[in-house]
């Protein structure tokens, strides 16, 4: 039976919770199925395309006695897999257009995920001084990726500031960078209800992950040896953070997990969160330099191998924070970087 949310129910909206099997996600993600102005159905993300997350949005469709033919609008609030995955299976049943911001629109069509750019990707990730293993998994990451999603071929322009126009209710169409470049949210300002996807969530913290749209450029003392990526994600996401705090919510309606209020306490212990975690970095610097590589195991001990990616993305997203904030530097040794204590 699908959950009900009485804060979302009034405004003409349904949670379908799809599973993910990644239990890094924070649990099954969820597709909106909302309410359109004169007939038919949006939806703000699309679930997963395996075998499973299809058969938890056709029951989800069954039990509300709508049909997928019905959709008119796709939004796609970031170039996840686990959020646009079954978008294309949902267009060619439909008609329907796939909306995304313009930063994640290489995710969906899949258009980061040629040669060219993955190489460059692995290249960054040797920068980073990471193990030849984690490099053959991104390679292997990539292959696997259709088991879980299908490109869509062509994603309309998401553009922030945009008033979307449902049945019982209008958002205004936020950009949140920092989970991925491109990623929005939905702002119903009349009724205090934001769709954050997972720009915030209860239970997890958001992985800031390594995220190379937009190319790298120099550091801000134009030495070649700093560069960095123009997307610094956790630098961007607690830039967001701070634009979402002033907002006056009551109910967040998240990407993971059931809907939930207290965005302001939630963020400050994000906020101090992370204040810790790059103390932590700082003291480990303190001992001398060290690649985010070499970094990656000593902020997480307990961390499994399978795991790699996503504690190096946390640990650079932390020493770009700290980069940011002029306490430490980058510098090349041997082709690859180093940080250290200022």
């Amino acid at each position: 039976m699908l959950p009900t949310v009485p804060g979302l129910e009034r405004l003409g909206v349904k949670r379908v919770p799809v599973p993910v099997p990644f239990i890094e996600a924070g649990g099954p993600a969820n597709v909106y199925v909302i309410e359109e102005d004169g007939g038919g159905l949006a939806l703000f993300d699309a679930g997963i395309g395996t075998a499973d997350g299809e058969a938890a949005l056709l029951a989800g469709f069954r039990e509300l006695g709508r049909d997928l033919k019905e959709v008119r609008r796709i939004f796609v609030s970031h170039g996840h897999i686990d959020h646009y995955g079954y978008a294309r299976a949902t267009q060619e049943l439909s008609g329907a257009p796939v909306f995304a911001h313009p930063r994640d629109h290489d995710k969906i069509t899949w258009r980061n995920l040629r040669d060219e750019p993955v190489e460059r990707y692995v290249q960054y990730l040797v920068r980073l001084g990471a193990p030849a293993e984690l490099q053959s998994r991104i390679r292997e990451m990539v292959a696997r990726t259709d088991r879980y999603a299908r490109p869509v071929e062509n994603v309309e322009p998401l553009t922030p500031g945009t008033t979307l126009k449902f049945a019982r209710f209008q958002a205004e169409v936020v950009h949140m960078p920092g989970h991925t470049p491109g990623l929005v949210c939905l702002w119903d300002q009349e009724h205090k209800v934001l769709f954050s996807d997972d720009h915030l969530l209860e239970a997890v913290s958001p992985n800031p992950l390594i995220d190379l749209e937009g190319g790298l450029e120099a550091g801000l003392d134009g030495d070649p040896g700093s560069e960095r990526p123009r997307h610094r994600a956790l630098v961007e996401y607690l830039r967001s953070c701070a634009k979402v705090r002033e907002l006056p919510i009551e109910l967040v309606a998240p990407g993971h997990g059931a809907p939930f209020s207290g965005h302001v306490p939630l963020i400050d212990r994000l906020t101090s969160f992370y204040t810790r975690r790059q103390e932590k970095v700082l003291g480990l610097l303190a001992e001398g330099a060290l690649t985010a590589a070499k970094l990656a195991p000593l902020v997480f001990p307990r961390a499994r191998p399978h795991q790699l990616f996503l504690i190096l993305s946390e640990v650079l997203g932390n020493l770009e924070v700290l980069e940011d904030q002029g306490r430490i530097v980058r510098r090349v040794r041997e082709g690859v970087w180093v940080f250290e204590k200022v």
